[in-house]
């Protein structure tokens, strides 16, 4: 009694009914009231037609007109009485005047004896000189009996209607449970900690579909999330394990085998050191958290593309010059788009941190940025060091990462994780490739693409 699917059940069967009420009441009154229309336009023709006869021929012509009539009536449904002011009947099959037709002009309703039998009739009545009085009516028994067979026609098709919807909102109910019985075997699947199951899709692409297109989205993306959650902590008691007993064994040693202050300060500020660097990791870690969990939307706020990246360059400008490297940038005067300034400053850094450290001297960094045809923008960072194989760029992105020629770089992995991450949360992408395909060394040429609005 509470389920969704009988209220729309309730809902269909209430708007069948109406739909049927309102069409069969339309039908009966047309049919009824065409009849009713056709009796009195003829009552009125035959009245006017025999008020002229009298004003033509008089008395005598009258009485002949309706004795005419009614020698031609062969259904017998007319309905004629003639008097003068005695109450003499003059004329008519009508053996005495209904007490009810007392209004010259008017239409009434009675029960009558016409030819010696009773009959339901509709006359008019009408006064002409010389205080005679003139009523003319119809029979209209057998147009009472045909509107009562309408009106029991009506109800018959009124209760097959109300039939007719409750078993279709049967029906409709049963649909809906059918239709949507999968969607809940799935999410009670998913409570039960069932992270596979997923809502089969129909061919149909109706609504159904397309909330079980959306719910499995939804739970890929739950999936994904729960991995790189797991991911993550794999990553991190294997990452920092490393740093963490490091400064554990060398605070340890000092303790042991220190013979002074110096020796002590160099352990501290050794640990200390070592500390940071987890510190440093944690800090990269919330950050892409909150890129990916889309935490950081509220601070999005229109910026200028171009203006930020050359902060940037400038920035690295003097890192690379310190290594005889050269930084060159192409930058259109302006790149407005909105986003989060911070974040994608951040990104920017890391791969211009990455470019700087792998290139070697006298290598060539580029920056560049540019408006897509699509309406989104790209940048460009290029390296002119060992760059990456097909392999390593397919897995850059992924927390901890490091690629061999790597490994003896200071660095914990996360970098590309965080570029990555940020593109995610504008609406775009990260994707890494060779900058000088064929050369050797290749390059690296980290491209990423955001989106310009909200």
């Amino acid at each position: 009694m509470q389920s969704a699917a009988l209220r729309f059940a309730a809902l269909f069967t209430i708007v069948f009914v109406l739909a049927s009420v309102v069409l069969v009441s339309v039908l009966w009154w047309a049919t009824t009231g065409a009849l009713d229309r056709q009796v009195a336009a003829a009552i009125r023709a035959d009245t006017v037609a025999l008020t002229e006869r009298f004003r033509e021929a008089g008395v005598a012509g009258l009485r002949e007109a309706i004795g005419e009539r009614m020698a031609l009536d062969i259904l017998n449904e007319a309905i004629y009485l003639l008097m003068d002011q005695a109450g003499t009947r003059l004329a008519g099959n009508l053996e005495s005047w209904p007490a009810i037709a007392n209004t010259e002009g008017s239409f009434s309703r009675a029960r009558i004896s016409h030819d010696g039998i009773p009959a339901d009739a509709r006359f008019m009545r009408s006064d002409l000189p010389g205080a005679l009085r003139l009523l003319v009516g119809r029979d209209e028994s057998e147009r009472l009996q045909l509107r009562l067979i309408l009106t029991e026609g009506v109800v018959w098709s009124l209760g097959a209607a109300v039939l007719i919807a409750v078993m279709g909102a049967a029906l409709i109910r049963q649909a809906l449970e059918r239709r949507l019985e999968p969607t809940y075997r799935t999410a009670m699947g998913i409570a039960g900690g069932e992270l596979t199951h997923r809502v089969p899709i129909s061919s149909r692409g109706d609504e159904f579909d397309r909330l079980g297109l959306g719910m499995n989205a939804m739970l890929d993306r739950i999936e994904a999330l729960m991995q790189g959650v797991r991911g993550v902590s794999d990553a991190i008691a294997h990452d920092l394990r490393t740093p963490i007993a490091r400064a554990r064994n060398k605070l340890e040693e000092s303790l042991a085998t220190a013979a002074g202050e110096e020796e002590w300060r160099a352990a501290v500020e050794q640990g200390i050191a070592d500390l940071d660097g987890v510190s440093r990791i944690f800090a990269a870690l919330l950050r892409i958290a909150e890129a990916e969990a889309g935490a950081r939307r509220a601070a999005f706020d229109t910026l200028d593309l171009s203006e930020l990246l050359t902060d940037a360059a400038d920035v690295y400008q003097a890192v690379a010059e310190a290594r005889d490297q050269r930084l060159e940038t192409a930058l259109p005067a302006t790149l407005p788009m909105v986003g989060d300034r911070d974040l994608i400053l951040q990104a920017v850094a890391n791969l211009l941190d990455n470019a700087v450290k792998f290139t070697p001297e006298g290598g060539l960094v580029q920056l560049a940025a540019s408006r897509l045809s699509n309406g989104m923008v790209e940048i460009v960072v290029t390296d002119s060091g060992p760059g990456l194989g097909w392999e390593d760029q397919l897995r850059a992105g992924e927390r901890f990462f490091r690629a061999d020629q790597s490994r003896n770089t200071p660095g914990s992995g996360l970098g590309l994780s965080l570029v990555r991450a940020v593109a995610q949360l504008h609406g775009g992408t990260l994707r890494l490739a060779d900058a000088h395909p064929g050369a050797e060394p290749p390059g690296l040429a980290a491209h990423v693409i955001l989106a310009c609005g909200k």
